[in-house]
């Protein structure tokens, strides 16, 4: 499918005006295929050729202004409209569409448990086109009324409030002016639950077997619904813009969720099944705000161009942070929905920040804000949905609110919006608001921050002399040009002489870098000083020899969770770069973490240290210790956690527990856990917590291969759901057994429609497949996988090809062998876009595991 080119959307919008688009869709006429029925309306400005985008599985008829035109000159998914005259003009185009088993177009799902199927839009970026044709850019918006013809037990949604005439006919209010991709459609046996607030309806929505959980956190999905919704009517002048707001759960979803006007679709593992972290449910409600947000900045106002996706993700990503913040501590009034057990920014900092740091320091980096002419066409502009799109451009948000005030950014905020509702807008328009709301540069600051790449270091030299006096400067060095402003704070702390491992502050140091030039201060140098403290701005940062001695020593005794995730997050970043040795970053952990009560930094620490440093930056032969000072750490949070009087500490166990699971080097303690059904101390073991153990015994080889197999498929027998079908699969690919790893191979990287795994039980085969454990049995794959993945990439869409980038690439193999296979296969592969990207995002992570290996082996 010939990707869009920006120059054929600028041609487009220059010759037609669209109206309106007239839907009908057939979702009655079987498992694999469905009709779609189209009618445009648009007006040409003067005499010329265009094209108009469709994907069919056939195309059966087309009119124009009831003309017949061919159905055969449809070449791939464009069908030319030649000799359009000036004036107004009728298409109509009849077609049967395919479903979709990847999350693209119109993605159908039969759920194991009970029989019951649904199906949902995902029409982002170009997939518009599988569901019904379209003049498919972002600023041809039009009118959208769909009608839906559905089995007569199903529920249809969409983007405006739907009724049913007469059984299994359905009618959606015509929508504003929206663009294509945002059009949404959600159909099948639906669990609803509806309310009113604002004089508007509100409903959630979820599949029928996943019922009884969203009905036991509906109060709480709702409750925090509302509470965004009036938040964003206090910052924003404009009122919400559409006429209903529906939330649907929805299963197999590829994103996180989608901002669908008037019906946000959410991936259905929102929907818990199982026990969960507070920070967990916190991050639901994050996207939850997220997806509010973009109702006004991607909905009501839309990118031109997809150069400026950061417009919708970054400010999405930034308000959901800072809204959500304020909506759960009751600033709409009333009691908080919950206690988060963590800020909203601190989570920020320690589990999303690194994504962008990390994207940024790769050779995709790219600007906050490209160039239009960097985002040729929608295939180079869907790579451009990463940490920098999100984590950085929140990031950098954050930094200008820091720098030209909240009252001032809203009110630039606000004046975009009324001068473009409904339309269209670039990044120069949004500049412009905010000059216009404010008397500082915004255009240089611009310049410098979204039209960039790169992470700056910030470092301080402190200087003391005999007569107690101290002084500080900041040098900076990184980004692309090196003159990257950034306004931040300098904490400063020292020892607190009656609590010895206690930090206690001192006034803080207001600073701007580059040009704050030095402090000088008496009363003695602090124990511990901190920059970005507050995590304002977007910088690695280093501490000097001092600080960071104090750090080791009384990092968990900082008074503040922000401070202590930008110590982590520093410290992060120092054994990425080589200059911290990976088991002193484990030193910490094992030190600091078993007294941390904050529950993002406890899950972030641990992921890293897992993940990355056990599983990438420590050799083999060190990976047994470090898993071993990992299960040691876990028991203490246990130890520490346990016994009626720490009830309130439940996520920190439920995370301790996980942690050791997924640690341990042996099956002793995870099998009488399994046999008992509880840890001794609590949790009791839910779903989610036996699948975990059962994919680490099988990982381990815990039992006879019979005997395990035998154990998954009667966890299976209990738990057929979904994530019952994923849970077995990852544990089946995880067997230390040939047959198993090649049953498993077959099932990734088949082509056959037919056999082709959906998108998630590819991620969880993936992940169950490549064991750390199981290096002798695995080692032929590492070649099979470069000359089997371009060609599965190419069949089967961009979606599994980021899938099998991700999750199936042999990233526990780092050795320059692997380097060299990857190197040869972007040479020779001709791999997709979306499969080039990830495999030079995974190469870049190889060579600096690699470089990390080699500094602490220099060490």
């Amino acid at each position: 499918m010939p990707a869009l080119q920006r120059d054929e959307a600028q041609t487009r919008f220059q010759l037609i005006d669209v109206h309106r688009y007239d839907i009908a869709l057939d979702l009655t006429q079987g498992d694999d295929l469905f009709g779609s029925r189209a009618v445009i309306h648009f007006t040409a400005h003067a005499a010329g050729d265009t094209f108009v985008e469709l994907k069919p599985a056939e195309l059966h008829h087309v009119t124009l202004d009831g003309h017949r035109l061919d159905p055969t000159t449809l070449d791939d998914n464009r069908l030319p409209l030649t000799g359009l005259t000036p004036g107004p003009h009728e298409l109509r185009l009849d077609a049967t569409m395919r479903y979709s088993r990847t999350g693209e177009g119109m993605h159908r799902f039969t759920d194991p448990a009970d029989g019951e199927t649904y199906v949902y839009t995902q029409l982002f970026m170009e997939d518009v086109q599988r569901v019904f044709a379209a003049f498919d850019q972002p600023d041809l918006k039009a009118v959208f009324a769909l009608t839906v013809t559905a089995p007569t037990d199903w529920t249809v949604l969409g983007n405006g409030i739907a009724t049913q005439g007469d059984p299994g006919h359905w009618t959606l209010a015509p929508t504003p002016l929206i663009s294509s991709y945002l059009v949404a459609v959600i159909a099948g046996p639906w669990h609803s639950v509806h309310t009113e607030h604002a004089g508007l309806p509100f409903g959630i929505h979820c599949r029928r077997s996943l019922a009884p959980h969203l009905d036991a956190d509906a109060d709480e999905i709702l409750d925090l619904t509302r509470r965004c919704f009036d938040r964003f009517h206090e910052i924003f002048d404009e009122p919400y813009p559409f006429d209903s707001y529906d939330q649907a759960f929805v299963p197999e979803f590829n994103a996180g969720a989608m901002e669908n006007p008037g019906l946000v679709t959410f991936r259905d593992v929102f929907v818990f099944r199982s026990a969960v972290t507070d920070t967990e449910r916190q991050n639901r409600g994050m996207v939850i705000a997220h997806e509010m947000a973009h109702m006004w900045f991607g909905d009501l106002v839309t990118l031109q161009w997809w150069d400026d996706i950061w417009l919708n993700e970054s400010f999405a990503e930034y308000m959901g942070y800072q809204v959500l913040a304020e909506a759960s501590r009751g600033e709409s009034g009333g009691t908080p929905p919950r206690t988060w057990g963590t800020d909203t920014w601190t989570d920020f900092a320690i589990a999303r920040k690194g994504w962008g740091y990390d994207a940024d320091q790769r050779p995709s980096t790219h600007p906050v804000a490209p160039a239009p002419e960097d985002v040729p066409d929608t295939a180079s502009a869907l790579l451009n949905f990463d940490g920098i799109s999100y984590a950085k451009g929140a990031s950098a948000l954050r930094q200008l609110v820091a720098w030209m005030g909240e009252k001032d950014f809203l009110a630039g905020i606000n004046d975009h919006f009324a001068r473009h509702r409904f339309g269209n807008a670039t990044l120069a328009d949004f500049i412009d608001s905010l000059a216009r709301a404010s008397d500082r540069d915004v255009h240089a600051w611009a310049e410098r921050w979204l039209r960039t790449t790169g992470v700056d270091t910030l470092t301080p030299v402190v200087e003391e002399d005999t007569d107690g006096r101290w002084s500080v400067s900041v040098e900076q060095t990184g980004s692309q040009d090196g003159t990257r402003p950034h306004r931040l704070t300098i904490g400063l702390y020292d020892h607190d002489r009656t609590t010895p491992g206690r930090l206690l502050p001192r006034e803080p140091l207001s600073w701007d870098v580059p040009d704050g030039g030095r402090h000088s201060a008496t009363g003695g140098r602090p124990a511990l000083l901190l920059l970005n403290d507050q995590d304002l701005t977007y910088a690695k940062v280093r501490l000097d020899p001092v600080s960071w001695d104090t750090a080791l020593g009384a990092l968990s005794g900082l008074p503040e969770p922000l401070t202590r995730a930008v110590v982590w997050n520093a410290a992060r970043d120092m054994v990425r770069d080589g200059e911290l040795a990976p088991t002193a970053f484990l030193d910490a952990a094992r030190a600091h973490l078993p007294y941390e009560t904050d529950l993002a930094v406890v899950q972030g620490v641990l992921a890293f240290a897992r993940t990355e440093i056990a599983d990438r930056y420590l050799r083999a032969d060190e990976r047994h210790a470090a898993l071993t000072t990992l299960t040691a750490l876990s028991r203490d949070i246990l130890r520490r956690t346990e016994g009626p009087e720490h009830g309130s500490e439940a996520g920190l166990r439920l995370t301790a527990v996980r942690a050791f699971i997924d640690s341990a080097t042996t099956p002793e303690g995870l099998q009488d856990w399994l046999d008992d059904g509880s840890v001794p101390g609590g949790p009791r073991l839910d779903p989610e917590l036996r699948w975990r153990i059962l994919g680490r015994l099988a990982t381990l080889g815990a039992a006879p291969l019979d005997e395990l197999r035998a154990t998954i498929d009667a966890e299976l027998a209990r738990d057929p759901s979904a994530t019952g079908r994923e849970g077995a699969a990852r544990c089946h690919a995880a067997l230390p057994d040939p047959a198993a790893k090649q049953a498993a191979w077959e099932a990734l990287f088949t082509t056959d429609d037919e056999k082709a795994l959906s998108n998630y039980l590819f991620t969880a085969t993936a992940a169950g497949f490549w064991a750390p454990e199981q290096p002798d049995l695995l080692r032929p794959y590492v070649t099979r996988y470069f000359t089997d993945v371009p060609a599965l990439a190419a069949a089967r869409g961009p979606a599994l090809a980021a899938a099998a980038g991700r999750y199936a690439f042999p990233a526990l193999f780092v050795e320059e062998h692997t380097l060299r296979l990857g190197e040869a296969c972007l040479t020779d592969g001709d791999p997709t876009p979306a499969l080039r990207r990830k495999l030079v995002d995974q190469l870049d992570d190889l060579r600096r595991a690699l470089k990390v290996r080699a500094a602490a082996g220099e060490a």
